[in-house]
């Protein structure tokens, strides 16, 4: 059985500093595959670096919406240059978060377009960060209709309506270990919608360690395989069927060739 990590955090503190041994658990534990994702540009540039060190592991390079408000036209540039890396597979994380607001909406709405035109430019996949915020991510979307080449909501936190309406656009689902949490119902309402071949796992990791592993702080791929189990369960298959099927489709969605 192999997994992929659709969406971790690999450079951050915590896993970076023990990024061999982290990876050695994760290998152990059938995930084999990492994408491992930028959110400012010192963070875009080591994911690249760190992708570079290890089989299976790739990046993804873009700005989260938290630090909207600070990104320049040249770091823009800078993201153009890095996307074309071979082992930069995807655009993101971008999108919107007003559930915090740490920049102002306007200023993340404005660098969300310019991450969805880059994206557009380069024929690359986008990874959407959408909180609080799904109609305003839709109606953005909306404007770049048929231009991307593909899309995936990571870490979703809405509901099954929310879920099918993505699905019947063509757009694909990530879930994490909070699918596991005892009081995430509507989480796993919207597994249960979501077709395999719509469907990646992650972790986000370093955050939200799955059950029964809540309380390790640091979050890692190893722990993803009760993401999967859990998932699988919900859906009424076998872990090794789920596996196939989730790790197929993310394979697909970043052309991965391992």
């Amino acid at each position: 059985m192999n997994l992929i990590d659709a969406h971790a955090h690999l450079t951050f503190e915590g896993l970076i500093d023990n990024i061999d041994t982290v990876i050695v658990r994760s290998r152990e534990a059938g995930v084999v595959g990492w994408v491992t994702v930028g959110t400012t540009m010192d963070e875009n540039r080591k994911a690249v670096e760190l992708a570079q060190r290890f089989e299976g592991m790739y990046a993804a390079v873009g700005f989260h919406p938290h630090y909207a408000k600070d990104i320049t036209p040249e770091e823009i540039f800078q993201i153009k240059e890095l996307a074309r890396h071979p082992k930069v597979v995807a655009i993101g994380e971008t999108g919107l978060d007003f559930h915090y607001n740490f920049s102002k909406q306007p200023a993340q709405k404005e660098i969300f377009r310019q991450e969805l035109e880059l994206a557009a430019e380069l024929n690359l996949p986008v990874i959407v960060h959408s909180r609080n915020a799904f109609d305003e991510t839709m109606e953005i979307l909306n404007q770049f209709e048929g231009k991307l080449k593909r899309v995936v909501f990571h870490c979703f936190g809405g509901d099954a309506e929310q879920a099918k309406f993505l699905v019947e656009r063509g757009y694909y689902i990530s879930f994490t270990g909070v699918v596991t949490f005892k009081t995430a119902t509507i989480a796993r309402e919207a597994v249960a919608v979501v077709p395999l071949d719509r469907m990646m796992i992650e972790t986000d990791c370093p955050y939200m360690s799955p059950e029964p592993m809540r309380k390790q702080k640091i979050n890692e791929p190893a722990l993803m395989i009760h993401t999967a189990a859990k998932i699988a369960e919900v859906k009424g298959i076998t872990l090794e069927e789920y596996a196939a099927g989730v790790t197929a489709t993310t394979k697909a969605f970043f052309n991965l060739a391992t």
